[in-house]
């Protein structure tokens, strides 16, 4: 449609010229969405102008004025420093100047046009001309021949073209909703007038708030003319529909629930979920549910949406940060975490977890945080078995939410090829390098959740077998404290436990020769002991890490038997020992505690070196 055909041929172009005024290529890139957005609103009215795109770009640079905040040309930190040079140059130019100046530079405008869209007479503009390229070039340090100076924005043009765009039908969607929304403002007007004058008595219906300040934000755009509201900062129709999540995820018959600003009881909408918002200081928040028609005896499909639109981006850091700690740390009983992933070419920042509720009935979860501009969205995708998780289809639904979302007026990257890579656990827990119950797997015939001690100082070692005996209380080791896990009220024996127990050494050779001690002890303790049985489960050894898992069994009677398994670990000078006593049946596998180990090795990372 011809919509779409002057969106992707006129997007860049509009960009670079944004972003040549404010100097600041977020504010650009957000403002430029936004100003196609209106147009779609508006298209049966622009589209018979001769020139749409001089009715566009008045838009994009007021909102781009409007949200730039930063000092110009400072904005974006890693650019190149010609071009961050020639940025600089403009942002000394008064905004005027540099108005017509760009107009003069980046298109086809002959004069009078170029001073009617600045709202200047010719020779007025003609002159703001003639000192702005003086001024331009004296700050570049060139001469004020325009072809020259034309050349020197080239650059930015290849900057804009690597920018990620959301698809036409994304902006016509968000450009429909606005328009829906305008018209239910127009009729709430309508309705309010009524009342005051006494002709409406009563209201048959209920109309949810997105923006939580209440407020009815007035746009401040230059050269719209329209007198309209800005559009809210979040709409209904930018979110997930029941199609995108069936065409992604398995089950049949997805069907949308409900949608609303999660106003609403304890404000625990998803699994995992904290607190009722993840910025309580945000602009607008919706939520939404869909569920998949049960298959017979098969199991549940249920998935979530949640979108939040923060005041900043650096709100949005924090708000994208901690939407992701509440699935990272995940507090439901007996939950585990399986695996995160960072995503890249997902919004500005995104990440997947997977998930394991060991809580009858046992439940999957696929979980994915995103981050584009102002807006941050969770996806979630559960399903009531411990099948392998779906990692492909949370991988699809959050990219499409994104692409749903990053063509609002708050939103930033959209998405390219997502790019999967697994990546160590996001740091949780009062000490982060330490395992968390998040980290444990469930113990065969107990139905209890696991429970950790505080961490203390590691003045004994409960991980360490008969075996090796080991000790982080030697000379040299600092840092060292350790944690147990137990299961409570589930009638275990006391000697029944996980314990972690970690400390540093003052150097990567100390440390290595500490681990090789270690394997030595349990490598002789067999041959030192006819009753006991050592059984070596896996080993890695590189320059960075090491890794050593075993099965200890031990005879101290021909009645009783004594099993342990015990993992020894090192990351740089960092070394760490997990010592697992099962009770009887009530054990875990050797493949579920060598991949404990390996999540502990993970973890190791964040111990404090002093």
């Amino acid at each position: 449609m011809a919509f779409d055909v002057f969106y992707k041929q006129t997007r860049e172009r509009l960009l670079l010229q944004t972003w040549a005024l404010t100097g600041d290529l977020a504010a650009a890139r957000s403002a430029v969405r936004h100003a196609y957005v209106v147009a779609w609103h508006h298209w049966p009215k622009v589209s018979r102008r001769d020139d749409p795109e001089s009715w566009l770009r008045p838009h994009a640079w007021a909102y781009a004025q409007r949200r730039h905040t930063a000092r110009l040309g400072h904005r974006d930190k890693d650019l190149d420093p010609d071009l961050k040079g020639t940025l600089d140059a403009l942002g000394t130019l008064p905004l005027a100047r540099r108005r017509v100046l760009l107009l003069s530079l980046l298109t086809p405008a002959p004069l009078d046009e170029l001073a009617r869209e600045v709202g200047l007479p010719r020779d007025d503009a003609e002159r703001e001309l003639r000192t702005a390229t003086a001024e331009f070039a004296a700050a570049r340090g060139v001469t004020d021949d325009p072809d020259g100076l034309a050349a020197l924005l080239g650059p930015l043009a290849a900057e804009v073209a690597e920018v990620r765009w959301p698809r036409p039908s994304i902006i016509r969607r968000s450009g429909s909703g606005r328009r829906r929304t305008h018209t239910a403002a127009g009729v709430l007007a309508t309705v309010a007038v009524l009342v005051v004058s006494g002709v409406a008595v009563a209201d048959g219906g209920v109309r949810a708030t997105l923006d939580r300040e209440g407020t009815t934000r007035q746009s401040t755009a230059s050269g719209g003319g329209d007198g309209e509201a800005a559009q809210p900062p979040l709409v209904a129709d930018a979110l997930l529909g029941a199609d995108d999540v069936q065409q992604r995820a398995k089950g049949t018959g997805w069907s949308e629930g409900r949608t609303d600003g999660n106003t609403e009881g304890d404000g625990t909408a998803l699994p995992c979920q904290e607190d009722r918002y993840a910025d309580p200081r945000g602009t607008a928040a919706l939520v939404r549910t869909f569920e998949a028609e049960r298959d017979g005896d098969g199991p549940r499909r249920t998935a979530w949406q949640m979108a939040e639109v923060s005041r900043s981006e650096r709100a949005a850091g924090r708000t994208y940060r901690r939407a992701v700690s509440w699935y990272a740390g995940c507090t439901e009983p007996r939950a585990q975490l399986l695996s995160t992933r960072s995503l890249g070419a997902v919004g500005d920042q995104a990440m997947l977890l997977t998930l394991r509720s060991w809580e009858r009935p046992v439940r999957t979860t696929v979980v994915g945080v995103a981050r584009t501009g102002l807006v941050t969205t969770t996806t979630v995708l559960r399903v009531g078995n411990d099948a392998a998780p779906d990692v492909r289809a949370g991988v699809a639904l959050l990219a499409e939410a994104v692409r749903g979302l990053c063509g609002l007026p708050d939103g930033g990257s959209c998405v390219g090829k997502p790019e999967p890579q697994l990546v160590r656990p996001v740091a949780v827990g009062e000490v982060p390098s330490l395992l968390s119950e998040i980290d444990l797997p469930p113990v065969q015939g107990v139905a209890k959740p696991w429970t950790g001690s505080p961490t203390v100082r590691a003045d004994q070692n409960a991980a360490a077998t008969p075996c090796d005996r080991t000790s982080f209380t030697g000379k040299g080791i600092t840092d060292n404290v350790t944690r147990t896990f137990v299961v409570l009220d589930a009638g275990l024996p006391t000697e029944f436990g996980l314990t972690q127990t970690v400390g540093n050494l003052p150097s990567r050779k100390a440390a290595t020769a500490f681990v090789e001690g270690v394997r030595r002890r349990i490598d002789r303790c067999a041959e030192d002991d006819l009753t006991t049985e050592v059984r070596r489960i896996s080993h890695t050894d590189t320059r960075r890490e090491d890794l050593s898992v075993w099965a200890v069994t031990t005879e101290l009677s021909d009645e009783t038997t004594v099993r342990y398994l015990m993992a020894v670990l090192r990351t740089d000078r960092t070394v760490g020992q997990v010592g697992f006593v099962p009770a009887g049946g009530r054990t875990m596998g050797d493949g579920a505690f060598a991949g404990l180990a390996r999540r502990a090795l993970e973890r190791l990372h964040e111990h404090p070196t002093s």
